[in-house]
């Protein structure tokens, strides 16, 4: 039986980065009350919080063939909702420990989500011919922003949140519903590998590259989710909504810039943007490390997000039309270590928080940016043309 609405493929793609976003960045406005709930310093909860790339490590591992034998459309239909239901129960630990392994089925809901939505965009992407990565994943910052901003309004008002995690299980529920509910996955790419999929998606030297391209962006984005309102809060001690803004502020300038990502990648070149975006990121960084006002760190986050809008989505679309491998092989390898990256690292940050002071969780990505500009040149130097659809 099918339910839900009509939608264009596209739409669908949209929709569902964006329901996976809202569900996901529920938390990360909270984790500055959770971390008091708990009363533990920053290294502390950085230890809990890496259970969810635990389980994305895991999951990432050996998604790929599970998937394909429970179908793409099966698995988005329970996945998203059982996310909501993983975070709502995460927020009720008690210490580190317990978070820790409330997070690790969370992680393991990401990483086969990631792999999902990201293989629908590429050939959803195909099929349309023209791109629609970039924008994409601009509703994933939508999403994440639109999260940032609820979380932050209802922590001034005082709910706790285990109730706001609990509210968002019935919503990101219907929501799944009404827009995956006529999903179908879209066809495979023609002129890809079919060879069979090894469980394991060992990342080749290409892959490599891609990885260290992408490494300063999630990082830095990863840094921004987890620690931003932390930082409002202890640096500058603004109102919980405030602290919440500075969430979702860096989701917002990102989710602006991946609308239009695509017209000036057609126009330049993956390389070319993606060496503006890094620079863009590591101005956004030192603006977050030296800030006296909060409204310089403010601009800060909003410029890390322009910086980390783009340069993901690009070394997926890179990652996918790689023909040495089966697709999902190669978005697998490159999710594996950016993704999981996105969500260790900025955890392992809250130790050099409680050390040597949380604006050193921003400062100590800059030599990343380095690495980052260096590595662009992976991700191709000519401009993208339009495609056109295959008779």
């Amino acid at each position: 039986m099918r339910f839900g609405l009509n939608l264009a493929p596209q739409t669908r793609v949209y929709g569902a980065f964006l329901i996976y976003s809202f569900s996901m960045g529920a938390i990360f406005p909270r984790l500055g009350d959770l971390q008091r709930q708990m009363g533990v310093a920053e290294g502390a909860l950085g230890f809990g919080l890496i259970g969810a790339p635990v389980g994305t490590l895991i999951s990432l591992t050996f998604a790929s063939a599970i998937l394909e034998r429970v179908g793409y459309r099966r698995a988005v239909l329970w996945l998203i909702p059982l996310l909501s239901v993983f975070y709502a129960i995460a927020v009720h630990a008690t210490g580190p420990l317990m978070l820790f392994a409330t997070l690790v089925p969370v992680g393991i809901c990401i990483g086969a989500i990631e792999v999902i939505i990201n293989l629908e965009a590429d050939r959803t992407e195909h099929m349309l011919g023209r791109r629609i990565m970039n924008r994409a994943h601009g509703f994933w910052s939508l999403g994440f922003f639109s999260a940032g901003l609820v979380g932050g309004g209802l922590a001034q008002l005082g709910l706790s949140p285990q109730l706001h995690l609990a509210l968002m299980v019935p919503v990101i529920l219907i929501a799944t519903l009404l827009v995956l509910g006529q999903f179908d996955p879209a066809p495979h790419r023609t002129g890809t590998s079919t060879a069979k999929a090894p469980r394991f998606a060992r990342p080749t030297l290409s892959m490599m590259l891609l990885v260290a391209v992408t490494l300063s962006a999630m990082i830095m984005e990863g840094a921004g989710a987890d620690w931003s309102a932390i930082y409002m809060r202890d640096t500058f001690h603004v109102t919980p909504f405030l602290a919440g803004f500075a969430v979702a502020i860096g989701a917002l300038t990102q989710a602006i810039t991946r609308f239009f990502a695509d017209s000036f990648v057609e126009r330049y070149s993956p390389t070319s943007v993606a060496r503006v975006l890094v620079s863009i990121l590591g101005v956004g960084a030192l603006l977050v490390f030296f800030a006296q006002f909060d409204w310089m760190a403010l601009l800060g986050f909003g410029l890390m997000g322009v910086g980390t809008s783009a340069i993901f989505p690009l070394a997926m679309s890179a990652a996918a039309q790689r023909t040495d491998r089966p697709s999902a092989i190669n978005v697998a390898a490159l999710a594996q270590i950016s993704f999981v990256a996105f969500l260790l690292g900025p955890p392992l940050l809250g130790f050099v928080a409680q050390h040597f002071g949380i604006r050193w969780s921003f400062g100590i990505g800059l030599p990343l940016v380095v690495l980052s500009f260096a590595a662009a040149g992976a991700l191709g130097s000519r401009p993208v043309p339009h495609q056109v659809p295959a008779e």
